[in-house]
């Protein structure tokens, strides 16, 4: 652990150098670099030598407990100081856990009604209500690609796109299949149901290397439509593209021309088709996945709803928070938090500390 501290130490000081030459002072893009570089370091090295200080400040303090006129005061210095030290030690163990490269990037979020009919796309269009709260709090802003409404209400389907500061670092926990257990509006006999939706979250990637042939590729094209169905474009703008060798399909329906739509259909395609192979080379490595909170698999049920006790259940950590009304209007900060501190602690154990 000290010998990683003392390299990225090393490596802050000659990057502060760097940034004082006259001569990288002349190169823009290099600066941005740089600086960008040294800004990345700039906590975990302030943490290291407040944590350096603390030790020397502690040796001293530990030499002063044997004189008699100063023990009293030297004790209460050791005391805090310990303490001190092993906050900044376990402070410093947080800023090595290895970053999540992606945590800073938008995303593009998928909710679909899965199990239990009509139920199930009124709660997808639930999920997306608490989304777009969650976002407009954190001040994100919500752009839909493609949606597919229900007969009674909410989302068969609907893609979205999340941008603002460290989007993926908050909802890249919300993958899986969500629970909820309520009396259906559709229910007369005042019986509570069990549905399911689920929700896909991906990164969004800046320059996916994918080679993607055309011949691959199966592209229809058709009436864009609003709410209720309505026709709202008399043209044939919005573009479904189908990967024949994966079976990926993309939708696109937002921009008024068919050209953006089939580009922004392009840009989605390949990002979906990254995320499969990123989770396919995830489980082929195996153990990788065990050191985060759920698999990010649609599949895996992480969360359930409980209307009748008003309690919201995140499976994987098995936290429960009695505050389902507040959740569902967009106060998702507590399950997130408890999330990203338990994936903390599990990528901690798994560290090996030098």
């Amino acid at each position: 652990m000290f010998n990683r501290l003392d390299a990225i130490e090393k490596k802050y000081n000659e990057l502060t150098t760097k940034l004082s030459d006259p001569e990288v002072l002349s190169n823009f893009n290099q600066v941005k670099e740089l600086s960008k570089e040294h800004s990345d370091l700039e906590e975990t090295v302030k943490s290291y030598q407040a944590y350096k200080q603390a030790k020397n400040n502690l040796e001293e303090a530990k030499m002063m407990v044997e004189d008699p006129d100063l023990k009293e005061i030297a004790l209460e210095d050791v005391e805090n100081l310990t303490k001190e030290i092993d906050r900044l030690y376990h402070e410093l163990e947080i800023l090595l856990v290895p970053k999540d490269e992606n945590d800073g990037k938008n995303v593009i979020m998928e909710i679909r009604g899965a199990a239990g009919g009509d139920e199930a796309n009124i709660f997808a269009g639930d999920l997306f209500r608490m989304y777009s709260y969650y976002a407009e709090a954190n001040g994100w802003k919500i752009e839909v690609i493609h949606q597919i409404e229900g007969t009674s209400g909410g989302f068969s389907q609907i893609e979205f796109m999340v941008k603002g500061a460290n989007v993926y670092s908050k909802l890249k926990y919300e993958s899986g299949s969500h629970r909820v257990q309520r009396v259906p509006v559709t229910e007369t006999q005042g019986r509570v149901h069990t549905s399911t939706s689920t929700v896909l979250v991906m990164p969004e990637v800046d320059n996916v290397n994918i080679d993607i042939k055309e011949s691959d590729l199966k592209i229809d094209v058709y009436h864009s439509s609003g709410a209720g169905g309505q026709s709202v474009n008399t043209a044939n703008s919005a573009v479904r593209i189908t990967h024949i060798p994966t079976g990926v399909v993309v939708t696109c329906q937002t921009e008024r021309s068919q050209l953006r739509n089939k580009e922004r259909a392009m840009q989605l395609l390949k990002i979906k088709i990254n995320d499969e192979l990123m989770h396919e080379q995830e489980s082929a490595i195996g153990a990788t996945r065990k050191s985060k909170i759920g698999s990010g698999d649609r599949s895996e049920k992480i969360r359930t709803y409980n209307y009748p006790q008003n309690r919201v259940t995140d499976h994987r950590i098995n936290f429960s928070i009695m505050s389902l009304d507040r959740v569902m209007d967009g106060d998702l900060e507590p399950i997130i938090e408890a999330l990203i501190n338990e994936d903390l602690k599990l990528k901690l154990a798994g560290m090996s500390l030098e």
